[in-house]
Order: C-alpha cells, then sequence, then structure tokens
C-alpha cells in the first residue's frame, strides 16, 4: 500500500512534521505507524522507528530514549493503556491526534462514533488529564489537519523533569 501514491497520506504526514517541528526532534517513534507515510515523508537527518501490531513494515521500537513518540490516530484504539506506559517512560514528548467530538453533535450521530473500534472517546481537557498523570505537560494542541480531516485534534505534550 505505501508504494502506492496517496496525496492525502503525503499531506497529513508533512502537516504532522510541521506540528512537532518546533521540538527539533532526531529521534521519532511512530507508535501505532499503520503503512508508514508518517515515517517515509520524514524530513532529512531524522532517525524514525515504527511500530504497529498489523503486517507492515515496521522497524519495531529499538532505541531506550526518543525525542518524541508519535501516537497519531491511535489511543481511541487501545483496550488498555497501561500497556502503553513503557513507551511514555522512553519518551521526552508526545505528540498525537485524536478525534474530539463537537458539543453540538450527539454521540450516535457523529461521524467517528464507531463502536468496537473506537474503545475510548477524549475531550481536549481529558487528553491533558490523562497525559498530565504520566508527567507530560501540553505544550500545544491544534486543529492542524482540517481539513483534509474533521474533528481531529493534533496535541503536542513534554515531559515533566
Amino acid at each position: 500500500m505505501l508504494r502506492e501514491y496517496s496525496g492525502n497520506g503525503e499531506r497529513i504526514a508533512r502537516i504532522r512534521w510541521g506540528f512537532i517541528s518546533e521540538i527539533e526532534p532526531r529521534t521519532v517513534l511512530d507508535y501505532g505507524s499503520g503503512v508508514g507515510w508518517f515515517r517515509a515523508w520524514r524530513p532529512p537527518g531524522v532517525e524514525v522507528d515504527s511500530y504497529d501490531i498489523g503486517p507492515v513494515p515496521q522497524t519495531e521500537i529499538r532505541l531506550v530514549m526518543y525525542d518524541v513518540s508519535c501516537f497519531w490516530d491511535v489511543l481511541e484504539h487501545i483496550p488498555n493503556f497501561e500497556d502503553l506506559e513503557p513507551v511514555f517512560a522512553l519518551s521526552r514528548h508526545i505528540a498525537l491526534t485524536v478525534p474530539i467530538k463537537p458539543e453540538d453533535t450527539s454521540l450516535s450521530e457523529w461521524k467517528h462514533f464507531k463502536p468496537g473500534e473506537h474503545l475510548h472517546y477524549f475531550t481536549r481537557e481529558s487528553t491533558e488529564a490523562f497525559f498530565s498523570r504520566y508527567g507530560f505537560r501540553l505544550l500545544k494542541s491544534s486543529t492542524a489537519e482540517c481539513p483534509p480531516r474533521e474533528d481531529v485534534y493534533s496535541f503536542l505534550f513534554k515531559r515533566e523533569v
């Protein structure tokens, strides 16, 4: 799939790289990497390890510390967050995207309401509280991917010393 060009895949990967560029990452973990678009469009000089449960090309987790671990469209699918604690421990920063329901939309009518696929639903406040529990503070949030996507928020967190 990665060999087939996807304009949206490239566009979203470039938006994501722009979103984390201020921390100037040199080592990146793309957790839940899918077919690997984020890694494919990495800037020169950036080492990206990729991990996914699917049968896609990936490097696995090879380092003991990453400048940033990315969870693009991942958290809402994870059954047990305790499984992610080892990954959080090897991360200086966390970057992620999650869908967040607009206040004026009912859950059952929302585009991202996907019982059985989306196991968790977040608000901006609950996302910040979740990562605070693991020792991270919010640096910024944005709807940088909208468009082409809808109701998807990006977050960047930094580990508190």
